[in-house]
């Protein structure tokens, strides 16, 4: 077969892990040092697997989710993975700027973004209540130790957030990207501040508008139903958390402009960001992935750099304090797929078939081996307009979090560029 001496050839190549795969007759190959510290074995269920592993990573998504193939460990399947991608990085990269200069990619125009967020957020509210935390929160949690549950971790990634952002009750937070309203509810309900956020998801909206009724916090949080080009007003701090991962990167200007627009003098910004490393960006900001095609349409891991460039360019903010919270992503992700897949009878009860749970638990797996290897990143950004000056309480936050060891970053010129094959 065709398919399968090509991609054995590639795999021949193989040095970031031990890779078996069998096959239906129970023929075996072995790729990679038989001593890496990263093994497990592919079983291919389907004669199709060695075309869809040549053809990339949404045909092999696609036979996933057909039960074509499965792995003893997917996770150490997709770390492998991670390397290897980061190992070949440099072959890639000379071949990226053709490839995107004639590789025809959906836009995120104010049109495009709602198809596109409906695409993934309106897929069902039960369907994320039954795999989220109480808090119905869909971005990294802050895992202060291992032994805390993710409710815990939540909440307190809702807390550190308010805390950066010196949230008061005088502060009007403008937040992009309500999600289902847990940090407005948060910020309004413990630190007392107005609130105004928006999303373009209609079942975002209607759960994150009954949620602030329900708490009694109408009267302080405003749940509006708006593309962040077309948010007006000047607020004294904005909050905008793994939003920018769907704004694409021919929108990253506009982006940070947007928000600098909205910023009084001396208001405060805090980004969560899922981040792609700076080596990688040009070669996977114009790829057709799994994660792209079948998860995310649209969408576009920025690189640190890509943030810092932009920041600069369009706005007068400047940055106050840069926080890699990466290690914290694994186990927000294994918690989601394990109330995933113990869902399971509730999920069908619903509606959702065998295939869409198989493409969705690989997505879950997809991230959690990227985060781990460190293909991606999250950082908590906070940024300021030229006449914020620091308080005491900023102080005396960034201080205890370099007093416990959490993973920082001095500049943005060192912190996309992680070296791979980290654990």
């Amino acid at each position: 077969m065709i398919a399968r001496t090509a991609a054995s050839a590639v795999l021949g190549h193989m040095r970031a892990g031990h890779v078996e795969i069998v096959e239906p007759d129970g023929t075996r190959h072995e790729f990679g040092p038989p001593d890496a510290d990263l093994s497990t074995t592919l079983r291919a269920h389907d004669p199709g697997f060695w075309r869809a592993l040549a053809r990339g990573s949404r045909a092999l998504a696609e036979l996933y989710a057909e039960d074509g193939w499965d792995a003893d460990d997917m996770v150490t399947a997709v770390r492998i993975g991670a390397r290897e991608m980061s190992r070949l990085d440099g072959l890639r990269r000379p071949f990226a700027p053709l490839r995107n200069a004639f590789t025809r990619v959906p836009r995120n125009t104010r049109a495009g973004a709602r198809r596109h967020i409906a695409a993934h957020y309106d897929l069902g509210n039960e369907m994320f209540r039954l795999f989220l935390d109480e808090s119905m929160t869909y971005s990294c949690a802050y895992f202060e130790t291992p032994a805390m549950t993710l409710h815990e971790a939540q909440l307190a990634k809702l807390d550190r957030v308010c805390r950066k952002l010196e949230l008061n009750p005088d502060d009007h937070l403008v937040e992009i990207g309500t999600g289902w309203g847990s940090l407005a509810l948060h910020a309004a309900g413990e630190y007392g501040c107005r609130v105004t956020t928006t999303t373009i998801s209609k079942e975002q909206h209607a759960v994150a508008s009954e949620r602030m009724r329900a708490a009694g916090l109408d009267d302080r949080v405003q749940v509006v139903m708006l593309d962040y080009r077309d948010l007006t007003g000047s607020y004294s701090k904005l909050a905008s958390i793994e939003m920018i991962e769907a704004v694409g990167w021919q929108y990253f200007d506009v982006f940070f402009r947007c928000c600098s627009n909205l910023l009084a003098p001396d208001g405060l910004m805090l980004l969560q960001a899922i981040t792609i490393s700076d080596s990688a960006y040009e070669i996977e900001k114009g790829s057709r992935s799994f994660a792209k095609e079948l998860i995310f349409p649209a969408g576009c891991l920025p690189s640190v750099e890509v943030i810092s460039r932009s920041v600069a360019k369009q706005t007068d903010m400047r940055l106050l304090d840069l926080d890699d919270i990466t290690a914290s992503y694994p186990p927000t992700l294994a918690a989601w797929r394990e109330n995933f897949t113990a869902k399971t009878p509730q999920l069908e009860q619903l509606g959702y078939d065998r295939r869409f749970r198989r493409v969705w638990e690989l997505y879950l797996i997809w991230s959690e081996g990227g985060f781990r290897e460190r293909r991606i990143q999250d950082y908590q950004v906070l940024f300021a307009k030229p006449t914020y000056r620091a308080s005491r309480a900023h102080a005396l936050l960034a201080a205890a979090s370099s007093d416990a060891g959490g993973p920082r970053e001095a500049s943005f010129a060192s912190a996309g560029r992680q070296p791979s094959g980290s654990t």
